[in-house]
């Protein structure tokens, strides 16, 4: 009977999906169905209650502070400036200027959020720069795909905060934990491009420009802002001193004060920025009500609790059970978006996880690992499309230079399980 019920519902699903209904109102749609035929409960009573309820969070308020602090950085001067900041730090690594795309990344990650905001926003700066310099184009796009993944594990992150409130894990506590992960992937991206130009050194163009140390030093200036607005964000949350909303507020501040410094802010800068951030918040919330919903009829008609039961009875190792979850998130990500597949899976798998005695702050940034990798993964994968539509290239190319980052990121998830204090660490000694 649950085998027919799921399968009637994934139908329902992919019939209003088809017909071009927005992915919220399609989950919506599902509950609806799957309460008006499997359950008792009047399904219009429910599904009031329960939208005002995941809607009304006050911990969900982090969320369109940090997209909109993304918007306003992304109208700024601040790709341009860490590009001069970076380029002589880089000059003499093996690789060169390739190291931008993921350096860069991994700084704009730091106040950002976003993926698709990274990635759009450093492939600004890179992608014109390191053509004009001769690189070759599949390691240019091959990682700045991937190293835009960054900007989910690095904090803040929109994915930690939609599982925080989903799972009832500390944002905070979530934030911390993706640090080290995060300048983990960003070694291993390094790695991949200082071992790529060795074995190929005559694909690297010879360095145009030698700096001393204290020209090094000089260009610098230009990374200074983005650091403080770095340490005042990641900083007020490590030391006990705000909460991820009030961390928030402090980075949409900051940057409105950094944008206005730079001379790049003016009224359409900020009315362009604020309907930016209304419209992806809105999105979001859309898909969030509509999981929420789902999750209530998914819990009605008891199919988390019976496929908890069966993957029980499995009896699966910690290890297999994260082998068939990454497999499982991976196939799902080639049809959903990141925040569909968080809000829509965590009523189902939660149970799951906790009955297994695995790590919530640990499965978070599981969880967001192989969200990234659905980044890179088409015919869903937002990276790509943003990519696509930056460079002219077709889909299928860039999905194929971005497969070494996706082995990469499987090399991550493989890391943090056999080492989990790469995870656990940090949030184990922050101030509470």
């Amino acid at each position: 009977m649950d085998l027919l019920i799921t399968g009637l519902l994934i139908v329902v699903l992919f019939a209003i999906l088809a017909g071009g209904v927005w992915i919220g109102l399609a989950l919506a749609g599902v509950a609806w169905v799957g309460m008006e035929l499997f359950s008792a409960r009047p399904a219009g009573d429910a599904m009031a209650v329960t939208i005002w309820g995941s809607s009304s969070s006050w911990t969900l308020t982090a969320l369109p502070l940090f997209v909109w602090m993304g918007e306003i950085l992304f109208r700024t001067r601040l790709s341009q400036d860490m590009f001069k900041g970076l380029a002589p730090w880089v000059e003499r690594l093996p690789g060169r200027l390739l190291h931008t795309n993921v350096i860069g990344c991994a700084i704009f990650a730091a106040v950002s959020g976003s993926s698709a905001a990274t990635c759009a926003t450093i492939g600004k700066m890179t992608l014109p720069e390191l053509k004009k310099r001769g690189y070759p184009d599949d390691q240019v796009i091959g990682t700045l795909a991937g190293a835009g993944t960054l900007g989910l594990l690095i904090p803040p992150s929109i994915i930690m905060i939609v599982y925080g409130v989903a799972s009832n894990a500390s944002i905070a506590q979530l934030f911390i934990a993706g640090i080290i992960p995060g300048i983990l992937l960003a070694g291993l991206f390094s790695g991949y491009i200082a071992i790529w130009a060795l074995a190929h050194p005559g694909k690297i163009p010879a360095a145009t420009t030698h700096y001393t140390f204290m020209e090094k030093i000089a260009e610098s200036r230009h990374l200074i802002p983005v650091v403080l607005l770095i340490a005042a964000v990641l900083g007020s949350i490590y030391s006990g001193v705000a909460t991820a909303t009030e961390a928030a507020a402090v980075g949409v501040l900051g940057s409105l004060i950094l944008s206005l410094v730079q001379g790049s802010m003016n009224w359409q800068t900020f009315k362009d920025s604020l309907m930016g951030a209304t419209r992806l918040y809105c999105m979001i919330a859309l898909i969030l009500t509509g999981a929420a919903f789902l999750t209530l009829s998914m819990g009605y008609l008891g199919l988390p609790r019976h496929l908890a039961e069966f993957i029980g009875g499995l009896g699966l190792s910690n290890f297999q059970l994260i082998l068939v979850l990454m497999v499982f998130y991976v196939i799902l990500g080639c049809f959903l978006d990141g925040i569909s597949m968080v809000v829509l899976t965590m009523g189902v798998i939660l149970p799951t996880v906790e009955k297994a005695g695995i790590d919530l702050i640990w499965f978070g940034i599981f969880i967001t690992l192989v969200v990234e990798m659905a980044q890179i993964t088409p015919p869903v994968g937002f990276n790509l499309f943003v990519l696509q539509g930056m460079t002219g290239r077709e889909l299928t190319y860039i999905a194929k230079v971005t497969l070494p980052m996706f082995v990469l990121m499987v090399g991550a998830v493989l890391l943090i399980y056999f080492v989990p204090s790469i995870v656990t660490w940090l949030p184990q000694h922050m101030k509470l």
